[in-house]
């Protein structure tokens, strides 16, 4: 009887059989980006379309290469909240500013002391408020009537209301809320800064609104 030899796979034929899981591990790295795109995309085309609530102001600073850049987003991942640092400024005056050619900052709404909202940019474009956040992040200005920056309580309540709302608009969830202290280590907004309590109970108004 004839002995039956098996022949070890060859050295090409063990290195193409190495190569289908490397393979495959580029072709669904492939598609998971694609997906994030996409649903960054959707996201951005949504924002792009929304109707602004009766209650927000809508006045668009122009395009000035530094406070309005005109740079879109890709996609939008949390809301980014600050205090305007100016005591007993209103809305307007600091959207004003914002509009001014030399002005570098600017912030996609601002709210003012008896709770009236501006919105100073798109959303679907970059604000010049949050550093390197700036890229995926709606940012809100408040403002306040001392040097405390505690707010009053109907910029709260406004705050609070709007908020919420961005977060459900940009589908993020309402846990998606961040101060500017927490990209740059900044004191804004300084109240929420230096009373840690009452952000967290802020985050909690948000929860529940």
């Amino acid at each position: 009887m004839k002995t039956q030899i098996t022949r070890a796979p060859s050295r090409r034929r063990r290195r193409r059989q190495r190569r289908w899981p490397l393979f495959l591990l580029l072709a669904a790295a492939l598609v998971i980006a694609v997906g994030f795109s996409q649903l960054g995309s959707g996201q951005m085309r949504h924002l792009k379309s929304v109707s602004l609530p009766d209650w927000v102001d809508v006045q668009i600073i122009p395009v000035n290469g530094a406070a309005r850049r005109g740079e879109p987003m890709k996609k939008v991942t949390d809301i980014a909240i600050h205090y305007v640092g100016n005591p007993g400024t209103t809305a307007q005056a600091n959207r004003n500013y914002f509009a001014q050619p030399g002005t570098q900052v600017s912030a996609h709404f601002l709210v003012g002391l008896d709770g009236e909202v501006i919105q100073c940019i798109p959303l679907e474009e970059k604000s010049s408020a949050t550093n390197e956040r700036n890229r995926d992040t709606i940012s809100i200005e408040v403002c306040h009537p001392d040097a405390s920056g505690q707010f009053t309580q109907a910029s709260y309540d406004t705050l609070v209301r709007l908020t919420a709302w961005l977060c459900d608009t940009a589908g993020i969830g309402r846990d998606r809320v961040i101060r500017h202290y927490d990209v740059t280590g900044k004191a804004c907004p300084l109240f929420f800064v230096e009373h840690p309590d009452t952000w967290t109970q802020f985050l909690a108004d948000v929860a529940a609104a």
